[in-house]
């Protein structure tokens, strides 16, 4: 199996080096710093199950690679518009394509730049970063991709991926409701990125507090109301669910967009809490606790130039 996936980083870095792992012809689409380290001294896994991928194919020009079998996009939600257009020259009549980026708005995307045929839904769990060129630090034990076909079917695409992905030593699961499970990550991560980002603190703290705590479980409840509404079949008790795993994660846990924050990168809330609102106003859905994380992070969202150099 052919594979390109656009976006190295913390997600796209870590299973690219996994497939690449268990023998599948996989192609990286770095840029930077990064890139030239991957060039040089191959791709590096530090954290838990650590390895090293010594020769690995990167560059940043899709023209370079051709057509694949599958395209993994896996940039930040800023990014994916750019990401659209660069990914043309990979996608050939049998392509298939798939994001694991977070958010559920991508796929809508996806649909109209590349018509749903070539489509699959997928989900990522990861907590890994960049460390420093060439090396990507995963830091915490869960790794897995969820993915499956829109329609329920277990199709020969989505079986050979399946193969490609647990002969690398990714937790892997093939869904038979790949919308459903895309919206209970996002209802986990919108209460996640909302509040760790807002408060400035990491999940443990604010659980711990029955007053933050209390407001995590109500921007929960407001995301699976907005799903629910869209026809998404999503329990009435999701945001309690949410919630119990959020009560077992790391306690110094915070979300990607909090580092983000701190870094002075830009945001993805405006494909998170901010998607909840543009959403629930279609179905007439209040979210005003989502709308309060949106509106304190909007002079946030577009990222903090580097301060200006002095002579």
């Amino acid at each position: 199996m052919r594979l390109a996936v656009m976006g190295a980083g913390g997600l796209g870095g870590y299973f690219g080096a996994r497939l690449c792992k268990g023998g599948a012809d996989v192609h990286l689409i770095a840029r930077g710093a990064h890139l030239e380290a991957i060039r040089s001294d191959g791709l590096r896994i530090e954290g838990p199950d650590p390895f090293h991928i010594a020769r690995v194919s990167a560059t940043d020009d899709p023209h370079e690679i051709g057509t694949v079998d599958v395209v993994l996009l896996c940039v930040k939600l800023w990014d994916t518009e750019a990401a659209l257009r660069q990914i043309r020259p990979l996608v050939g009549p049998g392509t298939t394509i798939l994001s694991f980026q977070n958010g559920v708005l991508t796929d809508q995307d996806l649909r109209e730049a590349f018509g749903p045929s070539r489509i699959m839904g997928g989900v990522s769990y990861i907590a890994a970063t960049i460390e420093r060129p060439g090396v990507i630090r995963r830091t915490g034990p869960m790794q897995k991709l969820v993915f499956g076909e829109f329609d329920g079917s277990r199709s020969p695409r989505a079986e050979e991926l399946l193969q490609a992905c647990l002969a690398g030593g990714i937790d892997t699961e093939l869904s038979g409701d790949i919308l459903r499970a895309t919206w209970r990550k996002f209802v986990f991560l919108v209460g996640l990125s909302g509040t760790t980002t807002t408060i400035r603190k990491p999940i443990g703290a604010i659980r711990e507090n029955p007053q933050t705590r209390a407001f995590l479980l109500d921007v929960l409840r407001e995301v699976v109301a907005v799903g629910r509404a869209h026809g998404v079949d999503l329990a009435e008790q999701e945001a309690e669910v949410a919630l119990e795993q959020l009560d077992v994660i790391a306690p110094d846990i915070t979300a990607s967009m909090h580092h983000d924050l701190e870094r002075g990168h830009p945001l993805e809330v405006r494909w998170l809490s901010g998607a909840v609102v543009a959403l629930g106003q279609l179905h007439g859905v209040p979210t005003p606790l989502n709308r309060a994380i949106a509106d304190i992070l909007a002079l946030h969202a577009a990222g903090t130039p580097p301060p200006a150099s002095h002579p």
